[in-house]
C-alpha cells in the first residue's frame, strides 16, 4: 500500500523526491547511515596523511620515490596501514547508502577534507596559506552545492536491468573517452607536467576512480541479491567483469594518488581529488542511469553555480600555493599607506578638517610620526 502510496504522488523532480525518499528511512537506520558516512570521511582523511608519512619514510631512506615510478612504499607497513584506513572509509561509506539517503552521505564527503587538512598541519608541518584555506573552503561549497542539486540515483532492481544501462551507447562513449584521457594524461603528459601540475596525476586516478564506483555498485547489487535469495549473482559472469573492472582501476587509482600525495602537499591533493572524483562520479552516474531527465531549471543553475565555484577553488590552490600571504597582510593592504596621508594633509590642510585622536588611533606609529610632521593638529 505504501509503494503505491508512493508511486501515485511521487512527482517528477528529482529534488522533491529525495525528501520524501528521507521521509522513508527508518529513525535508526537513518542515525546508523550517518555515523557511516561520517565515519568514512575520518578513515579516508586519515589515510591520505598516514601514506604521506610513509613516503616521507620511504624518501628519507633512499628509496626510489612513487613520484618517480619506484613502489618501494608496498614495503611500508604504515603505508599498508593507510591503505587499510582508506578501505574501511570506502566500506563504511559504501554501507552509508543502504542506511541513510545520497543526499545526505555523499556531501558529507567533503569531511575528509577537512580531516586531511587538520592532520597534516598537525603531523606532516604543511602550510597552507590564506588563498589556499579560502580554496579548500571552496571546493566543500561548490562540490556540496553540485551534490545537493545532482540527480539521485536511480534503483536497478537486478544485475540484467544494469547490463542493459551498461551497453548503452552513451555509457559505452563515456568509458571509452575515460580510457582515451587517461591514457593521454599517463603518457603524453604525466612525464613532462606531472611533477609541477597536480591536477595531471588526480585526474587519472579520478576518471579511473568514476569507473570503479560504478564497478562497485553493480558488486553491491550482485551480493544484495546473492544474500536475499533472489538469484544466486556467484556464477554470472557480469559479476566476475565488474569485480576485474574494480579490482583493475583502484590498481591504476591507487598508484597515481601515490604518486600525487609524493610530490605535492597533502592539503593541496586532498581537496582537488575530493572535487574531481565527485564530480565524475556524479557525471558517470547521470549518464549509466539517465537521471538528468527530471532535474528542473532550478537544480540545472544550482549544478552550473556550484561548478564554477569549484573552479574558483582550483584556481585559488594552484596559481597561488607558492604565495606566502596571511591574514595579517590582507590587513596591512587595508590599511591606509603613510605617503597617501601625508600628501593628502599637506595639499589640503585649509580645506578640511584634521584628523580626529580616534582616527589616529587606527594609523601605525610610523604613519603618526609623518602624519604629524605635515602639521596637523588634533581635534578634541
Amino acid at each position: 500500500m505504501l509503494q503505491s502510496l508512493k508511486e501515485k504522488i511521487m512527482p517528477a523532480n528529482s529534488t522533491i523526491a529525495a525528501v520524501f525518499d528521507v521521509n522513508l528511512y527508518d529513525k535508526t537506520g537513518y542515525y546508523v547511515g550517518l555515523g557511516l558516512a561520517i565515519s568514512s570521511s575520518i578513515f579516508i582523511g586519515a589515510s591520505f596523511i598516514i601514506k604521506k608519512k610513509a613516503l616521507i619514510r620511504l624518501s628519507r631512506g633512499g628509496g626510489t620515490r612513487a613520484g618517480h615510478g619506484g613502489f618501494g612504499y608496498l614495503r611500508e607497513w604504515i603505508w599498508w596501514a593507510g591503505f587499510l584506513s582508506m578501505g574501511i572509509g570506502e566500506a563504511a561509506n559504501f554501507a552509508a547508502y543502504a542506511f541513510a539517503p545520497a543526499s545526505m552521505v555523499t556531501p558529507l564527503g567533503a569531511l575528509s577534507v577537512l580531516v586531511a587538512a587538520i592532520l597534516s598541519s598537525k603531523y606532516l608541518n604543511e602550510k597552507l596559506n590564506l588563498l589556499g584555506k579560502l580554496g579548500c573552503f571552496l571546493c566543500i561549497l561548490g562540490s556540496t552545492v553540485i551534490v545537493i542539486h545532482s540527480p539521485k540515483d536511480e534503483e536497478v532492481e537486478s544485475l540484467e536491468v544494469l547490463l542493459e544501462k551498461i551497453q548503452d551507447a552513451s555509457f559505452i562513449s563515456y568509458v571509452i573517452l575515460i580510457v582515451l584521457i587517461s591514457l593521454f594524461f599517463a603518457l603524453g603528459l604525466a612525464p613532462q607536467f606531472g611533477h609541477t601540475n597536480v591536477v595531471i596525476y588526480i585526474t587519472i586516478c579520478s576518471a579511473i576512480g568514476s569507473l570503479s564506483v560504478m564497478g562497485c555498485k553493480g558488486l553491491g547489487l550482485a551480493l544484495k541479491e546473492t544474500l536475499s535469495g533472489k538469484a544466486n549473482e556467484a556464477g554470472n559472469w557480469l559479476t566476475w567483469m565488474l569485480l576485474a573492472t574494480v579490482i583493475c582501476c583502484i590498481v591504476v587509482q591507487m598508484n597515481y594518488l601515490n604518486k600525487a600525495l609524493d610530490v605535492f602537499n597533502t592539503s593541496i591533493v586532498t581537496p582537488v581529488y575530493y572535487v574531481f572524483f565527485t564530480t565524475l562520479v556524479i557525471v558517470a552516474s547521470t549518464i549509466l542511469f539517465k537521471e538528468w531527465y527530471h532535474l528542473g531549471a532550478e537544480d540545472v543553475l544550482g549544478n552550473i553555480c556550484g561548478f564554477l565555484t569549484v573552479i574558483v577553488a582550483i584556481f585559488l590552490l594552484n596559481a597561488f600555493r607558492d604565495v606566502d600571504i596571511t591574514l595579517n597582510d590582507v590587513r596591512g593592504i587595508l590599511r591606509p599607506k603613510a605617503s597617501a596621508v601625508s600628501t593628502y594633509r599637506a595639499g589640503s590642510a585649509s580645506k578640511y578638517t584634521p584628523v580626529s585622536l580616534d582616527e589616529e588611533g587606527l594609523m601605525s606609529q610610523d604613519e603618526q610620526v609623518m602624519y604629524s610632521s605635515t602639521g596637523s593638529t588634533h581635534i578634541r
